[in-house]
């Protein structure tokens, strides 16, 4: 886990994992929890040996820590990814099974 900064552990705190979670509005708890909590069960955690580099513009760097509470580049990063690595994609699905049901399917009514 990224080191917090001093007055971090303050205004966060733990997670039940140990993880820092976000302050904010954007993110809330719940949802900080959910998704590493997620990630950290499908094994997406467990290895740290990995390493990002790349340019960003400081702008988008700010701006997304301001919407979601997450004040370490670490962190930040971390929930991004884990946030993309486990989206459902239940709407398309939802979208591509429209029309699909057999009209003989019996629903009861």
């Amino acid at each position: 886990m990224a080191k917090a900064s001093t007055n971090e552990s303050a205004t966060r705190g733990t997670s039940g994992t140990g993880r820092a979670r976000p302050a904010g509005r954007a993110v809330d708890k719940t949802r900080f929890d959910a998704v590493m909590q997620a990630a950290e069960r499908s094994g997406l955690l467990t290895e740290k040996s990995g390493r990002i580099g790349g340019r960003v513009s400081p702008a988008l760097v700010a701006q997304a820590k301001r919407r979601t509470g997450i004040e370490t580049d670490t962190d930040l990063i971390e929930f991004a990814l884990a946030s993309i690595a486990l989206e459902d994609d239940f709407a398309e699905a939802f979208k591509k099974s429209r029309g699909k049901v057999d009209p003989d399917l019996k629903l009861g009514f």
